[in-house]
């Protein structure tokens, strides 16, 4: 899974699915941190959003995206990340909240996890219900709100499991400088182990600090 991630929290290539502030503010955020990649907005009626051309559908995109934000209801998140996993992109975030984390609220969220899950296939995708990663090395991020991150030749990676903890912590300038910052919510696939395990592998990475609210699977973290 690690070799998988890779390219998604590296990506040339951005497809922002979706017509919300969501996903206007990520493509402010692309800019603000220099990403250099191509950012193809995907809309159904419009022709330009945001200054990009935009496509009709994910079928409709140059090519297979290297990351994906998926900025949809929830039941529409789980339409797309099947077309995205079958077209071959590199992994999704998917923002949409109403999963796992509401199951006590409502009796189908965790039915609709487990169909997001078997949407996505071999894809990996944070989430859902996250605001997914900041990439401050190689100036990249599927990250939909504002954050005070700048640009590093190295540092640490910081997960948490909420968005709002992650965001708080790119709004300071006393500490560490900070690499990556991963908001992993429900985390139905793609856990932290598993992310940390991706950051182990980049060495500009000199340390990963987790913010954690569950084990789940030990032997995993082990």
């Amino acid at each position: 899974m690690t070799s998988d991630l890779s390219r998604m929290l590296n990506p040339s290539s951005i497809a922002v699915i979706g017509g919300g502030a969501w996903c206007e503010q990520l493509i402010k955020q692309c800019k603000r941190i220099g990403y250099e990649g191509d950012i193809w907005p995907v809309h159904p009626k419009k022709a330009e959003v945001w200054g990009y051309k935009a496509y009709p559908t994910v079928h409709d995109l140059p090519s297979d995206p290297d990351g994906a934000f998926v900025g949809v209801n929830r039941y529409a998140t789980v339409d797309i990340v099947r077309q995205l996993s079958r077209l071959g992109c590199g992994g999704a975030v998917c923002l949409a909240s109403g999963f796992s984390e509401a199951a006590s609220e409502d009796e189908m969220a965790g039915d609709l996890q487990d169909k997001l899950i078997e949407a996505a296939g071999d894809m990996p995708f944070m989430g859902p219900n996250c605001y997914g990663f900041i990439n401050a090395l190689d100036g990249a991020l599927l990250w939909p709100d504002q954050q005070g991150l700048s640009r590093v030749e190295s540092g640490v990676a910081i997960l948490t499991q909420s968005s709002n903890i992650s965001m708080n912590i790119t709004m300071q300038e006393r500490a560490l400088p900070i690499a990556y910052m991963v908001a992993c919510g429900n985390m139905a696939q793609t856990s932290q182990a598993k992310i940390a395990m991706a950051f182990l592998e980049d060495p500009r990475v000199t340390a990963i600090g987790m913010h954690i609210e569950g084990f789940g699977d030990l032997r995993e973290w082990e």
